[in-house]
């Protein structure tokens, strides 16, 4: 029996009898087994929110096999077809739809919907007024979904109309976010072409050190950083943004640690008790910047013949108690920031003012003297007193250094205020060293900025700087070093043997930490010690000087044992202590390079510290030197060009010259928080 080809409401089978003349030749080869199938083999379904074309290649009811223009074929949900179609050919049916659906007119299409749930082919038959071609129920499907907005997706192929009152506030939002586009895109050009928008100004620190990728100016600065290749601070610095580089760094240091500013509340100081009169002409030795005086000297012959030295260290905690408003000032700020030039007090200078040990005053002060025997200088006894002292004079170091050092105490030259004092305070130093197992070969070097103050000159800082040098083996750092030492390691011992909680610097295997427990530091060779000899500068010091005051008043202690505030101080105090040093060393990075500059640089010499890491010989600047050539021992001397220098990224780019020395010297070493005098 032979079948032919039978056509009928758009389906296809076959009956017996010869092939109808019209049938193709797949059609003539059908096996007269297969089911009826639709002559409409292509689909427009969805995937991913949005529309594809394919042709079936098999029906299996809740799924279906298709293949698709690439000629891929996948397995689709039967739920996602939109619609079947025949015509136009499968390759040409989206673009002319999605043409077709772009002369429909959204809000002339929306006035066509009715106010409930439709279907996209119920409201083309609407629109075309004529039952849709499967080319137009896609157009406007196409259109429907394209424009959220006017209509709100129900279900597949359904939709329905924005309420007229939500259509209003959306198009305002949409055209709000076009003028937001507009205005970014506008913004954006400006800065490619280095000009700054107007109102950046307003908003720099937030674009600069916080910036909100929401915002408009921080998404065309990345645009245009992205355009120019350039990052954000570069970007505006060449657009007049930012004036100084000092002011980039210093700007941000307080952006994020100060911001509410560094300026101060009114405070009130708490009364303390009248107090006895101690040494009449005690002495300071500070740089000569320094405003915050927390130590002092003085030395009296007594009359067994015994020498009695006084430290005494200034008593803020006296006026400022725990929870005060004071207090609460101080311990938000935690310590002074230090950077070249200027800093940024813990405490007011009202408070700085009533405590500090500055020359013809009789101010409030710790005192601990330390009876010693004169020939041998042998240590007799400690007593520690809360008294008042005189102080009569405040040494410098610049005036005082040139009269008190090694060769005018090797000269026995004496013609100078105090020498006699700092004379046998010098030879109890080094008694002290000996006794801590340490040696006077210290040639680590500090350095010292003093920033010269100048106009701002065609856009560019005239400030200058100057670096010097401060050996900490000298005689002035020694007499100030081991004495804050003694005192620190001795009211440490005599809180630990009365119970009293303390904060200590604890170093045991190399690593230095703070601890509210008394442990002995390596580093220095003492079986405990604590912060106590700066209070006006550090938190913890005056933390440690309540529990003093306490332990020689027989009160209770401020801080009793387990105290969460105590141990809340120290990791408080750790944590910004360690950002306030990177501070001030990113600032003094600064001025080396600023200083490089100034002094019209073009050829440095340094030491390798590492690998590629070298060290200025002049000054304390420490960078890569990617030419340098591989395994220099760590000591060489070399000679390097200086090629670029970057004062926003603060980094500078060099080029190896030459070798200057075949055999490694001592490096100087990097410094460490505990190497630094105790004072």
């Amino acid at each position: 029996m032979s079948f032919f080809a039978v056509f009928r409401d758009n389906q296809v089978g076959f009956a017996p009898g010869p092939p109808h003349p019209s049938a193709t030749k797949q059609q003539r080869c059908y096996n007269p087994c297969q089911f009826i199938f639709r002559l409409s083999m292509n689909i427009l379904y969805e995937e991913d929110g949005s529309f594809k074309v394919g042709s079936i290649m098999a029906d299996n009811t809740s799924s279906l096999q298709i293949e698709s223009l690439s000629g891929k074929r996948s397995k689709i949900k039967a739920a996602n077809v939109m619609l079947h179609f025949s015509q136009p050919a499968m390759a040409e049916f989206l673009p002319q739809a999605e043409m077709l659906a772009e002369d429909i007119e959204a809000e002339f299409l929306w006035e066509c919907c009715p106010p409930e749930e439709f279907n996209f082919e119920e409201i083309a038959s609407e629109y075309f007024g004529h039952k849709p071609s499967s080319l137009e129920a896609a157009a406007t499907l196409i259109r429907l979904h394209s424009a959220p907005i006017y209509f709100h997706r129900k279900g597949k192929g359904r939709y329905r109309a924005a309420p007229a009152d939500v259509l209003k506030a959306a198009l305002a939002g949409a055209e709000k976010k076009r003028q937001a586009l507009a205005l970014q895109s506008r913004f954006a050009e400006q800065l490619s072409h280095f000009e700054l928008p107007p109102g950046f100004s307003e908003h720099l620190e937030q674009i600069l050190y916080k910036p909100d990728r929401n915002t408009i100016e921080v998404k065309a600065l990345e645009a245009a950083c992205e355009a120019t290749h350039l990052s954000a601070a570069h970007l505006l610095h060449r657009c007049g943004a930012i004036v100084s580089e000092h002011d980039y760094h210093l700007q941000k240091f307080l952006f994020e640690n100060f911001p509410k500013g560094t300026g101060f509340p009114p405070v009130e100081l708490s009364a303390w008790d009248e107090l006895p009169l101690g040494a009449k002409d005690a002495f300071s030795i500070d740089d000569a910047s320094t405003t915050e005086i927390d130590d002092a000297f003085s030395v009296e012959k007594l009359p067994s013949n015994n020498w009695r030295i006084g430290v005494h260290i200034a008593a803020p905690a006296l006026g400022i108690l725990r929870d005060s408003d004071a207090d609460k000032i101080a311990s938000s700020r935690l310590s002074t920031v230090y950077m070249p030039g200027s800093k940024i007090t813990m405490l007011p200078d009202s408070v700085v003012q009533a405590f500090t040990l500055s020359a013809d005053r009789i101010t409030p002060a710790l005192s601990m003297y330390i009876d010693v025997e004169p020939e041998s200088l042998a240590i007799i006894r400690y007593e520690s007193r809360i008294e008042r002292v005189h102080i009569a004079a405040n040494l410098r170091h610049d005036t005082l250094e040139p009269l008190f050092n090694e060769e005018t105490l090797a000269a026995g030259k004496l013609d100078y205020p105090y020498a006699e004092q700092l004379t046998l305070l010098w030879q109890l130093a080094q008694k002290m060293e000996a006794a801590r197992g340490k040696n006077d070969n210290n040639t680590q070097v500090d350095y010292n900025f003093h920033i010269e103050t100048g106009e701002l000159s065609a856009g560019h800082a005239t400030d200058r700087v100057i670096i010097t040098t401060r050996r900490r083996g000298s005689p002035i750092d020694k007499v100030v070093s081991e004495l804050m030492i003694l005192v620190n390691c001795e009211w440490g011992r005599n809180l630990a043997e009365h119970g009293f909680p303390g904060i200590y610097r604890t170093q045991q295997g190399g690593k230095v930490k703070m601890s509210t427990v008394a442990a002995p530091h390596q580093g220095l060779g003492v079986a405990q010690y604590m912060w106590s000899s700066s209070p006006l500068r550090r938190y913890v010091d005056m933390v440690n000087q309540r529990q003093i005051i306490a332990m020689l008043r027989n009160e209770p202690a401020p801080y009793p044992k387990n105290d969460t505030a105590l141990y809340a101080t120290l990791r408080d105090f750790d944590t910004m202590y360690t950002i306030y040093n990177e501070f001030q060393r990113n600032m003094e990075r600064y001025w080396c390079l600023r200083w490089l500059m100034q002094e019209h640089k073009e050829k440095v010499e340094a030491v390798v510290l590492r690998e590629n890491l070298v060290k200025m010989s002049e000054i304390p600047l420490v960078f890569r030197a990617p030419s340098l050539p591989e395994q220099l021992p760590q000591g060489t001397r070399v000679e390097l060009a200086v090629m670029s220098i970057d004062l926003l990224d603060l980094s500078l780019q060099s080029r190896y010259i030459a070798t200057l020395s075949d055999e490694a010297s001592e490096a100087a070493p990097e410094n460490t928080p505990d190497e630094e005098p105790a004072c």
